[in-house]
């Protein structure tokens, strides 16, 4: 078989795309020639075997005909007399049968994949040699990059410093109702956007169905982020799409932090009297209350318990504030005057 990838790579033949590119970043970090200044020579023809392994083993057409065929039949074509692989026939543009034409891929292309930066390699690809200077200056420092492990952040694990440029955050008002920030709810956001496709490495537009679960007490201003559901584009990372909770006017109810307001209409006799408040809640109770004090112009019925669940504390509400519009007589008649003068005793 030749040179066997599978051994390079230290996966067994039944890897998944997932472990090949799980040892392809492993190795890649460690092996890269600016990682081993002092064997850079050997670092650079360890690194063009694994760039190879993983271009053939991560590519399905290629990989079969290495399964089957081995080095010699991905290098020097498909045995005449064999067909195609698994049963297909390869064709040239003139409709006739030709052998499978095996052309690797640079090893800066496919490192620059995974980790966002140019390899300092120039001219590998198809077997070629040289080495142009670094440009990467001092991406291997410690300072910069950590272990590129299996569960780490990132494309490669755990990383100090992204190497790529992340876009901007996508910013969307998400309306809500009072009284859907008052019980919770979820809502379903349709988004389209491009992705890029890992087979022709083209974008392609598709839908998502996002769902977002409002918690009871949040105010408008929060933000929700879906991370990195903006448009795919090569070698930069995709923005975060953010939707921001925007609070639609209640017809009855405003909010004031966490406490609910409210303001009652009432005459000047009510007010002078004694006045019962009537409200229906944003659940849905029935709520009584009676004012029996001196009703004045700057007065507040606060009912405690009564407004917005608090978000860091759902045990906890804030209060129902109950303001008063009195409405006073546009005029008043002498006899009227002299009535009120009496009862008031002024």
């Amino acid at each position: 078989m030749g040179v066997d990838y599978y051994k390079i790579l230290g996966v067994d033949r039944k890897a998944s795309d997932e472990d090949l590119k799980k040892a392809y970043r492993k190795l890649a970090m460690k092996c890269h020639p600016d990682k081993n200044p002092n064997n850079k020579k050997d670092a650079e023809a360890k690194f063009k075997q694994i760039s190879e392994a993983y271009d053939v083993l991560s590519d399905p057409q290629r990989r079969t005909v290495y399964d089957q065929y081995g080095e010699a039949g991905l290098k020097g074509g498909v045995p005449p007399d064999a067909g195609g692989p698994g049963g297909f026939s390869y064709f040239s543009t003139g409709g006739g049968p030709t052998s499978f034409t095996f052309n690797p891929r640079s090893p800066d292309d496919i490192f620059s994949e995974f980790f966002g930066f140019s390899s300092p390699f120039g001219g590998m690809g198809g077997g070629g040699g040289g080495m142009r200077g670094s440009r990467l200056g001092g991406m291997f420092d410690d300072n910069v990059f950590a272990s590129f492990g299996e569960g780490g952040s990132g494309p490669g694990g755990s990383i100090h410093q992204s190497p790529l440029r992340k876009q901007s955050p996508i910013e969307q008002n998400l309306p809500c109702t009072l009284e859907e920030l008052y019980k919770g709810t979820t809502k379903k956001m349709k988004i389209s956007r491009e992705v890029i496709d890992a087979n022709s490495g083209k974008t392609l537009p598709v839908e998502e169905i996002l769902t977002i679960n409002v918690k009871p007490g949040w105010k408008k201003g929060t933000k929700i982020t879906f991370p990195d559901k903006g448009n795919e584009v090569p070698g930069v990372l995709p923005a975060d799409l953010v939707f921001i909770i925007n609070e639609k006017p209640h017809r009855v109810f405003t909010r004031d932090g966490n406490d609910l307001v409210v303001t009652q209409k009432i005459s000047l006799a009510e007010a002078l009297t004694g006045y019962t408040v009537h409200l229906t809640t944003l659940d849905g109770r029935n709520l009584t209350i009676t004012v029996n004090t001196v009703i004045h112009p700057t007065y507040e019925e606060v009912v405690r318990g009564e407004g917005m669940l608090l978000p860091k504390d759902p045990s906890k509400k804030g209060n129902l504030r109950i303001k008063f519009d009195i409405k006073f007589p546009a005029r008043l008649t002498a006899s009227q005057k002299a009535g009120i003068k009496e009862l008031l005793g002024s």
